[in-house]
């Protein structure tokens, strides 16, 4: 079973929402943006990416693109040369093209949709349930063998996905929470629950959609639903790991995803070996006794809910909200003993890429707070001077004074705030080792960029629209 395992095909496509800027949303997709989007699909077609759609997103200047199905390392390359071919092209139709995980606060974020499945090189779908899921011994077998994974090895999976840019956008705004669950959908979760007491009987079926308008026929209704707030979704045919940051090569997530269901499949390899052919009955004890250890992992609710978060906690779900609390669990004996005894990673390949990825997280974190610094201390608050000049030379009047104020203030505000970013960042590269300056950057740099942006967002209601030296919010997401 574990030799045939190597010999298996794990297929994905890359749904990437991608924000374009100076677009609009849930409407007729712009003629520039579109324009955009039919030369990237040649392009990429004439480099073998097959792309499949496209359509709008739903934040301001969001749009969505999905290749086709194809295998792991294939898809891997193509991930690649997606992000690389949209950079290149974009200026070209005089939009910029942004792969950040949350460019704009307050609005939707953006990431991967990773389409993940199992199958066997003659192309058969090892995770097609079928008419009858209840009795496909086959799917539930390795349905089974993928929820014991995510649920065993949801912290690895949760640190497969962690970087500075995931730390503005998961929990909220379609993106997942920081929770690893699985949500199965109405039928398939009936299955399970039948299956953790014995042999399951019968799979429910989707019904019909009645839409309350005569001139309307009635529509099936999709029994495996659909829950926009789980980060590991079954869908169809496939399981969606919606938690693939935007900006992030997928090679490391699918590597890390395929290893736990890898250890997943041994062991139930292990147990089926000791069954004699044809014997149900064993094959039902042994699924149901996984059934019993990972139900805890299945979710079908809302994952944004507080609620959640505490029911999560009571059933022993780890919940690293951020990066600095997702990358340790990298440098457990679990995670070495996982990778190496694939062959996927020695412990110093291990080590090697969670040193780099701390170094990654700081690296990035202390560029950003320094963008923050220099705009704030060389464009805003310039042009935040000069606006008080303008409004110190106006005639004297209540209402200009009130302004003069207040805008004063906000520039009293905006110097200490740039003081209290540096101050920060100092105390940061003072922590002592990269873990430790992670840290110092996730719970001091980062609070102190987030003040520094408040009074800057502010300062952008009030200051002349001729002395403000950048783009509006309104401008870079609603003009197109």
């Amino acid at each position: 079973m574990f030799n045939h395992l190597l010999s298996l095909l794990i297929w994905l496509p890359i749904a990437g929402a991608v924000p374009v800027l100076f677009a609009g949303s849930r409407h007729p997709m712009a003629a520039r943006v579109l324009a955009f989007m039919l030369e990237s699909e040649l392009e990429l077609g004439k480099l073998g990416v097959p792309v499949k759609t496209r359509h709008n997103e739903v934040a301001p200047g969001q749009f969505e693109m999905a290749p086709v199905y194809e295998p792991t390392s294939v898809g891997s390359d193509h991930n690649m040369i997606v992000m690389s071919t949209m950079r290149r092209l974009a200026p070209q139709h005089n939009l910029m093209l942004l792969i950040h995980e949350k460019p704009f606060a307050g609005i939707n974020g953006s990431g991967k949709h990773n389409n993940w499945s199992m199958g066997t090189d003659e192309g058969e779908n090892l995770l097609d349930p079928g008419n009858d899921p209840h009795a496909n011994a086959q799917f539930l077998a390795f349905l089974l063998a993928v929820i014991r994974a995510v649920n065993v090895h949801a912290d690895i999976l949760r640190a497969s996905i962690a970087d500075a840019g995931q730390d503005h956008r998961l929990g909220a705004n379609e993106a997942p929470p920081a929770i690893m669950s699985i949500f199965l959908g109405s039928q398939l979760e009936d299955v399970i629950e039948q299956l953790e007491h014995g042999a399951a009987s019968a799979s429910k079926q989707g019904g019909d959609l009645e839409l309350g308008v005569t001139s309307l026929p009635v529509l099936p209704k999709d029994h495996t639903d659909r829950n926009r707030t789980s980060p590991f979704a079954f869908t169809g045919n496939k399981f969606e790991f919606r938690a693939v940051g935007s900006s992030a090569p997928i090679y490391w997530p699918q590597t890390v995803l395929n290893t736990a269901v890898a250890d997943s499949l041994e062991q139930l390899a292990d147990a089926l070996d000791g069954l004699k052919p044809a014997d149900f009955e064993g094959l039902t004890t042994i699924l149901s006794g996984i059934v019993r250890d990972n139900k805890q992992v299945i979710f079908g609710g809302n994952g944004y809910s507080e609620e959640w978060h505490a029911e999560a906690a009571k059933r022993g779900l780890p919940n690293n909200r951020s990066t600095v609390d997702a990358l340790p669990s990298l440098a457990t004996k679990k995670a070495k003993e996982l990778f190496s005894k694939f062959g996927v990673l020695s412990e110093r390949e291990l080590a090697s890429r969670v040193d780099i990825n701390w170094e990654r997280y700081v690296k990035v974190q202390n560029i950003e707070a320094n963008c923050a610094r220099d705009i704030a201390s060389t464009m805003i608050l310039p042009a935040t001077a000069q606006y008080l000049g303008v409004l110190n030379s106006a005639p004297s009047s209540r209402g200009i004074a009130a302004v003069c104020e207040r805008v004063s203030g906000l520039a009293d505000s905006l110097v200490d705030a740039i003081g209290a970013l540096e101050h920060a960042q100092h105390e940061a590269h003072e922590a002592g080792s990269v873990p430790a300056e992670a840290k110092a950057f996730s719970t001091k740099v980062i609070p102190a960029q987030e003040a520094l942006r408040e009074v800057v967002d502010e300062l952008e209601t009030l200051v002349a629209d001729d002395l403000w030296p950048l783009p509006k919010y309104r401008e870079l997401l609603f003009q197109y």
